[in-house]
Order: C-alpha cells, then structure tokens, then sequence
C-alpha cells in the first residue's frame, strides 16, 4: 500500500506564458514533492511554486506525466480543469517538416531537443561556434559530461538535433570550420524568441500590491445587435461539443483554431486574439474538398455573442449553407435574405450601387452592394452587417461574398430585426483583489540579440 504524504500539490496554467505550468505545494511534506519536481526540470519561481516551461510547448503532456507520479508516491495532486482541458486538447505544429511523424513520435523528436536546450542552459553543454547554414542555426560544442563528446547540432528550439559526434573538440571545431568557415560566429547563437519566452516564464513571480477592481456587472436584455461580445473561443467550443459532424485543431502557437465539417467542404477559423474590429472569424465554403473557395463570410472579434451564435446555428443547418453552384446574389436572393428587415419595418434605400436596410435610429444595418455582387471575384464585400454610430464608424461588422446562401443571410437578419442577447453595465461599488506579475531579472548574455520569428 502506497504511503500518504502530507504534501499537496495544485497544478494550473501560468498566469503569463502561454503553454507553461505551474505547481504550488503545501503540506509538511511538501519538500518531498518539491525535490521531485526539480529533478525534473521545474523551476522555483517563489516560495512553495515551481513552473514548467518547456521550448516545445508540451509542458500539460509533462505535467500530466509529473502528477501521475507524484500521486504513486502518495502526493495528493491538484489539477485545474483549465490545465485539465490543455492535457487533453489535440493540436499539431504548422509546416511540420518532418509529416510522417506520429503525434508521440514528434513528441519524442521535441523531447530530445528539449534536452538539448537544458544541457545548453545548465552549463552541460558548452557550445564552441555557431553558423546559419541558408536554412536554420547549427553548431559545434562540447559535453562537460557523457564522456566528453563532442557534437555537431542541426537546428532550432524543438527542431534542433544531435547529427554528428566527435571524440574531441578539436575534431569537431576543425569539421565545422570546413564546412561553415565564412558564416561561423564564436559561442552560442543568440535565443530565438521561443527561447526568450521560455526565459522570461521562469522569472520569479510575486504578488503584486491589492487593487481595486469592479465588481461583478450587472445584466440586461438589449437588442441581439447590441448585446455583449462575450466568450466567442467558449461559443466555439459549445458549438463543436453539441455538433460531432465538426472536428477542431489548434495550431501550436494557440492563436488560431480550425474547425472543419466532416465534408470538408464547410470551414471555419477562428483568430483568438483578434483586435474587436479586426476580423476574428472566417467561414468559408467549398464546392468539393480540393475545389476553389465558393463563399465567404467574416466578422470581427466584437460581434455579440447572441449574433455569433445565430450564425453557427445556420452553420449547422445544411440546408442554410448549400447553394447551388454558380449562382450569385440575384433581386430572388436579396429579397430572400433581406425578408425579416422588411417585415420589422428597417428603412430601404437605394443610392447607386448601394442598397441598405437600417432601423429607424440608425444605429444597425445591412447593405448590399450590386457591383460586388456581380462580381465574385473581387475583394470587396457583397453584403455587410454591421452596428454602431455609422457604417464608417461599425463597432462591429459581419461581411459576406456574393454566393453566401441566402438562407444564412437571412437568419442573421432575422436576429438583427427579432433577436435579443445580454448587455452588463458596472455599479460603482469596486473590492481589493490580488494579481499575479512577473519580476524581471536578467537574461543570460546571449539573449541581448533576438532573432525574428520563424514559422513552423
């Protein structure tokens, strides 16, 4: 029977990095847990809290792995459902370069470079030179350990590899020299910005002074178009857990996710950390999965919450988002689309090119525009939705293509003409709480020059 100790552990998402975690341990045995998690690489950030922060973003995979065992030793171990729901969220690197990789199989590539980083950054491994050969950083070093041997290392962060050994520096200096002699730098390459992120997540943290914050908002009801934007990523999730016919992916960066119907003719992204009137959203529709894009629509990150929805319920009504193909905008189609604004009694007019649909206050509209839609290819928008002071000046803005169905159209403006959503205002009453920051300490010497970003 496994012994109980007196030591707890709470596992959560760091408060700054991304994809980082964190451990907090009480207990009177908490020392016992604390050694534990420092052999494995986590690092004290404060009194009683380690984090683990890995170059290769898989630090719930490892977490998961540290509370296994901490629990078969008779640690009680914590998880927050946050970090919870990172275990068990599936997501793959962009432009992979090596794609026959299993999804353990790239974890093991990530892994043996995450080890390779460590030995870098505890002194284990000394790196003698550095050189970008045209396509990624390589470089020559020594362990102080292993025998001795020396390497030839390939690559960057969860890239990086072992693809040559020698049995003594000078061999190995002298091979990297043949080969690399014009772009060969002394000492090790400055850190890549992943590098630089991992650094700063094992800053210590602190806590800073209390402050006052609103209290909690109070609702009301207000029309569909002026309600609240909401939580669009827990949208997105309540859409995809009711409807099984979608599949979602994250890309590794945890900005963006991908949602696709099991046609795979009818897609969706979603950017996560849009700015409120930039475009967060885009659904698109295909005539067959290798086809070219039949329509689009987009909508900005402050679109309300009870708007958003009507669209994914169109979504996921096939009938809504078939079309016929080759079939743009016609007087049927508008009039289709634009029926529930007539029956509410929006103002028609028609100035050119334009048509537009508004309430009696002007304050929400919709407007088609003939030219684009007689012309599929163009750029810009056939149909545009949108709320706030003006059309110029949108707090909001849903756009569409010419062969958006009608049938989608025309649930949006049945919920901007009958839809209704929540709106909070703040009373003035504020409380104290505690917030969480980082303290900056200093960087090792290699990271006062920051090399750009490169895609994966």
């Amino acid at each position: 029977m496994t012994p109980t100790i007196d030591a707890h552990v709470r596992l959560d998402t760091h408060p700054t990095h991304p994809s980082a975690v964190t451990a907090v341990l009480t207990g009177a045995q908490a020392h016992i847990a604390h050694l534990g998690l420092e052999a494995a690489d986590w690092t004290v950030v404060a009194d009683n809290v380690l984090a683990l922060v890995r170059i290769d973003h898989e630090e719930p995979h490892w977490a998961q792995d540290a509370a296994q065992r901490l629990s078969a030793e008779g640690i009680t171990v914590e998880i927050t459902p946050r970090l919870r729901e990172a275990m068990a969220e599936e997501w793959t690197w962009a432009n992979y370069p090596m794609p026959w990789c299993t999804r353990s199989e790239i974890r093991e590539v990530s892994n043996q470079a995450q080890k390779i980083h460590d030995d870098i950054r505890h002194g284990h491994l000394l790196i003698h030179a550095h050189a970008h050969d045209g396509h990624t950083t390589v470089a020559v070093g020594t362990y102080l350990h292993r025998n001795g041997k020396s390497v030839y290392l390939h690559g960057e962060d969860h890239l990086r590899q072992i693809a040559d050994t020698f049995d003594s520096p000078a061999g190995a200096m002298v091979a990297f020299e043949k080969i690399h002699g014009a772009e060969m730098r002394p000492g090790p390459a400055p850190l890549t910005d992943t590098e630089r992120a991992a650094a700063e997540a094992r800053t210590p943290l602190a806590c800073t002074t209390a402050k006052p914050e609103p209290a909690r908002p109070e609702p009301e009801t207000v029309p569909a178009y002026l309600a609240d934007a909401g939580d669009h990523d827990a949208i997105l999730d309540t859409f995809l857990d009711a409807h099984g016919d979608w599949e979602k992916w994250r890309t590794w960066t945890d900005d963006t996710t991908h949602a696709i119907h099991e046609s795979q003719t009818l897609r969706i992204e979603r950017v996560h950390e849009a700015d409120p009137r930039e475009t967060a959203w885009t659904v698109a529709a295909y005539e067959s999965p290798v086809s070219d894009r039949m329509w689009h629509l987009t909508l900005t990150g402050a679109t309300p919450a009870a708007v958003l929805k009507a669209l994914l319920n169109g979504l996921a009504e096939e009938d809504a988002w078939e079309t016929a193909i080759g079939s743009p905008a016609t007087e049927k189609t508008v009039t289709a689309a634009t029926r529930p604004l007539a029956d509410a009694g929006w103002k028609h007019t028609a100035d050119g090119r334009w048509m537009r649909w508004e309430t009696r206050k002007s304050d929400v509209g919709v407007q088609f525009d003939a030219f684009a839609a007689q012309n599929p290819h163009s750029i810009l928008a056939t149909w545009t939705l949108w709320a706030g002071p003006s059309i110029e000046h949108p707090t909001w803005t849903i756009t569409a293509s010419s062969y958006t169905p009608a049938a989608l159209l025309a649930g949006l403006a049945e919920n901007l003409a009958h839809g209704t959503g929540m709106r909070t205002h703040t009373p003035v009453k504020v409380k104290s709480t505690v917030h969480v920051t980082t303290t900056p300490t200093a960087l090792p010497p290699t990271a006062t020059t920051a090399q750009p970003s490169r895609s994966r």
